[in-house]
């Protein structure tokens, strides 16, 4: 199976054609221009359409997708995202990683090691998500129901299942991020309180 990343949002629509306004997820739009086709999902539905031409504007993108002729047949697809395979998907700079690759890997803190070794590693929690907060981005990671670091009414909500939390994405709260390794480094326990 094709993995297949959101690289936009459609926002509205532009003229008379049945341009749809699209929203890049990456902020960038040039490597919209060379795909061939998309695939637009909303919920459970997904369609597939070939791509008529990608014209990046001032912040926006205006895409002509085939079979939609009219303001009226774009305005359906408002609100759709666009998911395309990874080849396809804005290439990534240093420091930079799709949130798909970063959703699953493994939250760990070093019990107060200055230099890590595997031996002192806890894990903590999950990333189930990465989600656009108002300054910036927020990992969403569900607390491990095992980890001996935390007290169990910070682990675990009222219906005893594990509490989910959302923690800055940035350098104070998280180190390093391997996603080669499935691990991402939390640097202060206190956040999950």
């Amino acid at each position: 199976m094709v993995e297949q990343f959101v690289v936009g949002v459609v926002r509205g629509t532009h003229g008379i054609a049945g341009e749809l306004k699209v929203e890049s997820t990456s902020g960038e739009y040039e490597h919209f221009v060379g795909m061939e086709e998309v695939t637009l999902t909303h919920g459970t539905e997904s369609r597939l359409f070939k791509v008529e031409y990608a014209k990046p504007a001032s912040g926006t993108l205006y895409l002509k997708l085939v079979g939609i002729s009219t303001p009226e047949k774009a305005a359906e697809y408002n609100r759709w995202q666009i998911v395309v395979p990874r080849k396809n998907a804005h290439p990534l700079q240093e420091g930079e990683w799709y949130i798909e690759d970063l959703k699953g890997c493994s939250v760990i803190y070093y019990n107060g090691a200055v230099e890590p070794e595997d031996d002192s590693e806890s894990v903590v929690g999950t990333v189930t998500d990465v989600k656009e907060g108002g300054s910036g981005y927020l990992v969403e990671i569900s607390l491990s129901e095992s980890c001996s670091l935390l007290r169990e009414d910070v682990r675990m909500s009222k219906g005893s299942k594990p509490r989910s939390v959302f923690v800055p994405f940035n350098d104070e709260f998280i180190g390093t991020v391997d996603v080669e390794r499935r691990k991402m480094r939390l640097m202060h326990l206190w956040i999950l309180e």
